[in-house]
């Protein structure tokens, strides 16, 4: 059952949590993923990372995130260049796989994908997706990961 309005019922909000949650394992895979593929990640600071942290919990805009990730890469070369960059990999798998997860969840809880709360669950999945990634890349750099 969908619902036309974008009032979304407390019983559509559990199946959505629960949804998200069952997402966790899909999340950390992916972002440890994109992180062990690059091949500079000596060269990305815990701080540049954080910033780009800062900046997923200051927006509801996942293009805002993108546009964050792509002037890093063109500030210098410590997030990589081009298609291979770990910027591109993280922007990637937003518009792709988050992307899709989101409506998917949506789906599963009956809501539109039209709704504003689909965009909601994508941010929620992206925050989410970056600060597994913090706490993989703290161990990757300190925690004898690398």
């Amino acid at each position: 059952m969908t619902f036309a309005t974008s009032e979304i019922t407390s019983e559509q909000e559990l199946k959505i949590q629960r949804q998200i949650r069952l997402a966790e394992d899909d999340l950390v895979a992916r972002i440890q993923a994109a992180l062990d593929n690059f091949r500079g990640l000596n060269r990305l600071e815990e701080a540049q990372y954080r910033n780009l942290l800062h900046v997923a919990a200051s927006t509801e805009s996942s293009e805002v995130i993108k546009n964050f990730l792509r002037y890093q890469v063109g500030r210098d070369d410590k997030w990589g260049r081009g298609k291979d960059s770990l910027a591109e990999a993280i922007i990637k798998d937003i518009d792709n796989w988050i992307h899709q997860r989101a409506i998917a969840i949506a789906r599963e809880a009956g809501i539109e994908r039209a709704s504003p709360k689909v965009n909601e669950i994508k941010i929620d999945l992206i925050r989410r997706y970056l600060g597994y990634g913090a706490r993989y890349l703290k161990y990757k750099r300190e925690g004898g990961g690398s």
